[in-house]
């Protein structure tokens, strides 16, 4: 069936795999602004940068795109969703780059491995980079871990940098009163929001084209119902088109229309979520914390 698919419309690739490629990049200028506050991250050695967005917004297509932009003069750990208390913490950190705890290590043993590494990389001349996607599951507590990890930068010289991913909740955890000090730390961050009409039909049409087709494989009033459905998140979009392709390649259809849509729609063939919360702006507590919102909204202005 699959190569049926591709044969039907022309396709070298599957143009809606829900698996990240940065080839299928897609840069609408949300995405546009979340990758130059990532690289501005990395540019300034801001010790904490910050990236949300819903369930399939692109988080983590955005990181491999960034991480293909890396110098040697880096050291990347990456940490997909990490749990547990502080000592699990650091063993993912150490796994990140590929260090070996001593043997029964306690906390403060593994701590000062890292630390060790950390030193060892910025007198070879790298900045350690370690970042963390689903971010959100590290919890209040672990947040505030990652704080003092940052103290082993000192004076001028940054050399550890933090970049979290996460969904919609990170942003209220790092916003909780506790978190005020981790708060404070973050030089960057950034909201991955859904689509528009207008970018999810765009959106639709690149990755046709990137897979070999016309983009007119799948027609205007088709490409409203998808994004209706999948209510602008851009792997739920890929799903519904994905599954609409199959469909019509089944009727021989050379164009899928809305029809096709509505029909493997009702076929109960997608389950789709609850809306993506609207996020109220955090209210700044303190003169500190209103300049660290003021630094954050200077970010934006300058990655437009």
């Amino acid at each position: 069936m699959s190569q049926f698919y591709l044969d039907h419309y022309g396709f070298s690739v599957r143009p809606f795999s829900i698996l990240p490629d940065p080839a299928m990049l897609f840069w609408s200028d949300r995405h546009k602004k979340a990758f130059a506050v990532l690289e501005y991250g990395l540019m300034t050695r801001a010790p904490l940068t910050v990236v949300t967005g819903e369930v399939g917004a692109g988080k983590t297509t955005l990181i491999q795109a960034l991480l293909r932009r890396t110098g040697p003069d880096m050291r990347i750990g990456l940490i997909s969703n990490a749990r547990g208390d502080r000592g699990d913490l650091l063993r993912w950190i150490l796994n990140a780059f590929d260090i070996a705890p001593p043997p029964g290590a306690d906390y403060v043993d593994m701590f000062q491995t890292f630390q060790d590494f950390v030193l060892s990389e910025y007198a070879a001349g790298r900045l350690v980079v370690l970042i963390f996607d689903e971010a959100q599951n590290l919890g209040a507590d672990t947040l505030e871990e990652l704080r003092m990890l940052t103290n082993i930068n000192s004076g001028t010289d940054e050399l550890l940098q933090l970049v979290l991913l996460g969904q919609p909740e990170l942003r209220d955890i790092i916003t909780r009163p506790e978190l005020r000090q981790f708060a404070q730390r973050v030089s960057a961050t950034f909201h991955l929001g859904s689509f528009d009409p207008d970018t999810s039909a765009a959106y639709i049409r690149h990755r046709l084209q990137k897979a070999g087709g016309t983009g007119q494989e799948i027609d205007a009033a088709a490409m409203a119902r998808i994004h209706a459905e999948a209510r602008g998140v851009p792997r739920m979009i890929n799903k519904i088109a994905d599954l609409a392709l199959v469909y019509g390649a089944a009727a021989d259809r050379k164009t899928v229309g809305a029809d096709i849509v509505d029909e493997l729609i009702r076929d109960g063939l997608i389950l789709t979520a609850a809306p993506e919360p609207t996020l109220p702006e955090p209210a700044p507590a303190d003169r500190q914390a209103r300049l660290v919102l003021a630094h954050e909204q200077e970010v934006k202005r300058d990655a437009t």
